[in-house]
């Protein structure tokens, strides 16, 4: 019952924020701020009681809740959650607030808006969360495609000046995906209903007996969905003007936490229900991964809007992520799955404290800018913080997670880890240029404008940078609860982690045999 009422919890307060009565001016527009902060915290708590009630075991799911939902279909409302879920149910929970309290001085298009503006965004976290929970396919599917309405509404209705060109975009590109999958769920159906009782239950699917062709036709409908949400190149060409047009707490929603349902399902639904096509097409998904990264890095190196920099460096790191997953290593895994937890964190983190820029300044061009850590040195420093840990420092957290990736795929693709490597040195290169003309230097001329950060955004900032640090010298606690789940995930697909490579022994004659 606690995972329905986390669920349901920002949907009510949504729904009260909808209903509010808009009183005065400024009352008026700090009242709804209130209001979704409240609820965003009493909903991080709500988190933190499952996650006291979790107990890391053999991976599989707790607090389950089932309840027959449409029985003629065969759909549940179930729920449940496992290490990889509550992971991802922890990051959603931890950031909201911190984005909601991040956007109280967010400038929008109409400021009679700001009730539907804070609505929205606690929509977006209660549907994302019964996403990551569902343990019916049907279910996930209904709310994968619902968190396109409040962030098409978030971007189309208070973005920048071409917010409805990538509002557009962004919503025709997911439905294309969430098309394909739907007809691969329906595909699901025919099996199951032929095999007996007609079933969307991920406990019921993962023991379908599908011939090769179906299994592999049905693979390719969630991933195409899945690689789009990801973003995976070549269909990721909707996020960089999706983030450029966004705000940065709708960029941080979409990329940090919605994005992230997309390699959620990869694992949960890609690779439990269809073992046989995802070892198939493991070599291509793998070479896309590997472009990603390569790729993404490259294009953020040549940005000077510092918001599609920002979304570029997100194609490079899901392309770290999925290529972890489709390697099929628990090591490898483990660091995927922590990794979209890392990656949120940091993400957010540039997100935000680039927007405050942004919006001090008046212009999201890398070329305004210069010398900013003369007037404002604690941005200057969140901003090196944030930027060091994208580029996986050792002792911040994303680096333990690009570590594991690594070195689980070097078990099984020397290739693929070597050049994805690579994409560490262009991380370096586009987040330390970034902030080298931004922050030193003279002060550029308009640049005077950029004052230091307030208390209020000094307090939201705060939680994900401890995080960053903590997390960067202390991964167990979150590794504890994920491993078991990724173990049940790799043992289901069949695999074994490979031995680890050592060198061939020499032998050292010994002195009876005439060595010295």
């Amino acid at each position: 019952m606690i995972l329905s009422i986390l669920a349901a919890t920002p949907i009510v307060g949504a729904l009260v924020l909808a209903v509010l009565p808009r009183g005065s001016a400024t009352g008026g527009q700090m009242r709804p701020k209130v209001v979704a902060l409240a609820v965003s915290l009493a909903t991080l708590v709500l988190s933190l009681a499952v996650l006291a009630q979790y107990e890391p075991g053999d991976g599989g799911y707790q607090m389950t809740e089932q309840h027959t939902w449409i029985a003629a279909f065969g759909a549940h409302y179930a729920v449940g959650v496992n290490g990889i879920a509550i992971t991802l149910v922890l990051l959603t929970t931890i950031l909201v607030p911190i984005v909601v309290l991040a956007s109280f001085d967010d400038r929008l298009p109409d400021p009679k808006g700001t009730h539907a503006y804070f609505a929205w965004m606690l929509a977006v976290e209660g549907l994302a969360l019964g996403a990551f929970m569902s343990m019916d396919v049907f279910l996930f599917y209904v709310l994968f495609e619902a968190t396109l309405i409040p962030l098409y509404f978030l971007i189309g209705s208070f973005g920048g000046p071409r917010r409805s060109y990538a509002a557009v975009k962004f919503l025709i590109y997911n439905l294309v995906g969430g098309l394909l999958m739907l007809a691969a769920i329906v595909g699901l159906y025919v099996v199951s209903s032929r095999q007996g009782d007609a079933s969307y239950l991920l406990s019921d699917l993962k023991n379908l007996d599908m011939g090769q062709t179906t299994e592999r036709l049905l693979f390719l409908g969630f991933m195409a969905a899945f690689a789009i949400k990801a973003p995976l190149w070549p269909l990721h060409t909707w996020l960089p003007d999706a983030a450029k047009e966004s705000t940065p707490g709708t960029s941080v929603l979409m990329v940090s936490v919605v994005d992230k349902i997309g390699t959620f399902g990869m694992i949960t639904w890609c690779l439990n229900l269809f073992p046989e096509a995802a070892d198939w097409a493991s070599p291509v998904i793998i070479a896309l991964a590997v472009v990603s990264i390569v790729y993404g890095a490259l294009l953020a190196i040549g940005q000077d809007d510092i918001r599609r920099l920002i979304a570029f460096t997100s194609v490079s790191h899901f392309g770290f992520i999925i290529l972890g997953i489709f390697a099929f290593t628990s090591t490898s895994m483990a660091g995927s799955t922590l990794y979209m937890f890392n990656h949120g964190l940091s993400t957010a983190a540039l997100f935000l404290v680039t927007g405050i820029m942004v919006s001090r300044r008046g212009s999201a061009r890398i070329s305004d800018f210069g010398g900013v850590q003369r007037i404002a040195p604690i941005m200057s420093g969140v901003l090196l913080l944030a930027g060091l840990s994208s580029l996986s420092l050792p002792g911040l957290a994303p680096f333990v997670s690009e570590f594991l990736v690594l070195a689980g795929t070097f078990t099984v693709s020397i290739p693929a880890a070597a050049v994805a490597t690579l994409g560490i040195v262009l991380a370096a290169l586009y987040i330390l240029i970034m902030y080298q003309r931004t922050m030193t230097g003279p002060l550029a001329p308009g640049a005077e404008g950029v004052t230091e950060l307030r208390p209020r955004e000094i307090a939201a900032l705060t939680p994900a940078i401890m995080l960053i640090i903590g997390l960067g010298f202390f991964p167990q606690p979150v590794l504890t609860a994920i491993n078991p789940a990724v173990d049940a995930v790799v043992t289901h697909l069949g695999k074994t982690d490979p031995t680890p490579r050592t060198p061939t022994p020499i032998d050292v004659p010994s002195e009876q045999e005439g060595g010295h």
